[in-house]
């Protein structure tokens, strides 16, 4: 396999995070290019890498007839004119989020690809390649639960930067839960609604944190979210999912747990006999002790192993001629009009619904 040759733009936390990767753990791509605002950092960087050259214009950087594909870990504001380069010149890119930072743009960089033929797009919502996720995802389409009813999803954080706003718990945040909701339910959120409770005492003055969202999807279903970025404690990640047969629990740092009737078709509500379960319990539930395991302090050690297979599979894609193994520009466009709809909720206090175009017009 002859490797992929590999343009790296932004060498900040994320960035130089997948140079390292790409460099010691990926199969079959090699970074060839880096490229950063700061010009010092990315040859400081590339001087580490045999044969790795730093090109000082982004845009130059993607038009490089030695480079083969693209990763955009660069600022949200700069992705359009990236994307859009990329899209130019042929080249697959897998783009941090956000796709862009507003609605109009993440369309038109939709409405691009499409009309250049060919997916080149992959939007790094890297939940996806969990595999926590990974597994609930393949229990809900085998039908384990049965049809899907509602969802609680909590999103934590120990600490933001002091620039962090209100709304950026929305957008910075909040995206993640939104991405996670149309990968399990497999459809659109409809309407988004933004409650603030009594702000964390310890929260930077004027940040409104904690915040609940409730999503409601095209058919009616309901999720709940806990955002919540200034806890002081460690990176916090969970997922419940509830259908009509059970439930599963992820996040937990110690595996999957999954609820499931015994018997789908018949409940056990009434059958009890009085006698006691194997823990002592009349109904036969396990009754539940004190965990005291650790927590990940950051998103790097929680998804560090998402990241390497979202990386690798891209890079299979991108030699396989697909481009794209997971979520793509469309899923781009559709968390940055949820996120929209969150935002205006934000300030509002009250639901919003989310306006999106029709799919099947960009076909």
């Amino acid at each position: 396999m002859t490797e992929l040759r590999v343009a790296v733009l932004g060498v900040g936390m994320m960035g130089a995070d997948h140079v390292a990767r790409i460099t010691e753990r990926i199969k079959g791509a090699r970074v060839s290019v880096l490229n950063d605002y700061f010009p010092e950092k990315a040859e400081q960087l590339a001087a580490t890498i045999p044969g790795c050259r730093v090109i000082n214009d982004p845009l130059d950087a993607i038009a490089d007839p030695e480079v083969d594909a693209v990763i955009l870990a660069t600022p949200g504001p700069t992705h359009e004119k990236q994307l859009l380069a990329c899209i130019e010149h042929n080249k697959p890119v897998m783009c941090e989020k956000p796709l862009t930072t507003d609605v109009a743009t993440s369309l038109e960089v939709v409405k691009r690809e499409a009309e250049s033929g060919r997916k080149l797009i992959q939007v790094g919502f890297m939940r996806r390649f969990d595999d926590e996720y990974e597994q609930l995802k393949t229990l809900i389409d085998n039908g384990t639960f049965g049809q899907l009813l509602v969802a609680h999803c909590v999103h934590r954080n120990p600490a933001v930067p002091p620039s962090f706003d209100s709304a950026m718990i929305v957008k910075d945040s909040l995206v993640h839960e939104v991405d996670v909701t149309r990968f399990l339910f497999d459809e659109e959120i409809a309407s988004v609604q933004i409650i603030t409770p009594g702000a964390n005492p310890n929260a930077p003055e004027g940040l409104k944190d904690p915040q609940i969202a409730i999503f409601t999807t095209s058919s009616g279903r309901h999720i709940d979210v806990e955002c919540f970025v200034t806890t002081g404690v460690a990176y916090e990640v969970r997922t419940e999912v509830v259908g009509e047969f059970g439930s599963a629990f992820i996040g937990l740092d110690q595996g999957g747990v999954v609820r499931k009737q015994r018997n789908p078709v018949q409940s056990d509500a009434g059958a009890g006999s009085g006698a006691s379960g194997p823990n002592g319990s009349s109904d036969g539930r396990k009754i539940a002790g004190i965990w005291g395991g650790d927590i990940t302090p950051s998103f790097v050690e929680r998804f560090g192993r998402a990241y390497d297979t979202e990386i690798q599979r891209w890079v299979n894609a991108v030699h396989a001629g697909t481009n794209v193994d997971g979520p793509g520009a469309w899923d781009g466009y559709a968390a940055a009009a949820v996120c929209a709809a969150g935002v205006k909720s934000l300030e509002t206090g009250e639901p919003q619904k989310v306006e999106m175009v029709d799919r099947a017009s960009l076909s």
